[in-house]
Parts: structure tokens; C-alpha cells; sequence
């Protein structure tokens, strides 16, 4: 497992976008990401900051379902 870069907000929103997030709503500086699967909705919040910190990032990542991989360096 590699280390976790340091992304911003808009990097994240990419790579969610990229594997079939769409955003819903933004109010202030935080988006709401869905995902629709056939038996659950996944939703995940992204602050809209230049860095995210690591543990925000990893909170990303569980809630997204996603491979860590695709957030690595």
C-alpha cells in the first residue's frame, strides 16, 4: 500500500466523478456526492478545500467504497 497524497477538494471530485459519483448538492464549501448501486445509494460529502488532510481523505475513501489505489501516489 502507498502513501496517500495530499489532494485538494476538486482532485477528489474528479476521481469520484470518474468512477460513477455525480454531485447533488453544495452548500458553503462542502459537496454531496451519490452513487447509485442496485441495492444502496452511496453518499459521500468532499469539502471543497485546497488540502484535504489525511484522515478526512480516508474517511473519503471508506465511505466511497472505492480502492484506495485510485487516491494513491
Amino acid at each position: 500500500m502507498g502513501k496517500l497524497q495530499v489532494l485538494s477538494g476538486r482532485e477528489v471530485f474528479q476521481i469520484l466523478a470518474a468512477n460513477g459519483f455525480v454531485e447533488v448538492r453544495r452548500r458553503g464549501s462542502h459537496v454531496v456526492m451519490q452513487k447509485r448501486l442496485p441495492d444502496t445509494t452511496v453518499t459521500v460529502i468532499v469539502p471543497d478545500h485546497k488540502e484535504l488532510r489525511t484522515g478526512t481523505l480516508a474517511s473519503i475513501i471508506r465511505q466511497s467504497r472505492l480502492l484506495r489505489e485510485a487516491f494513491e501516489a
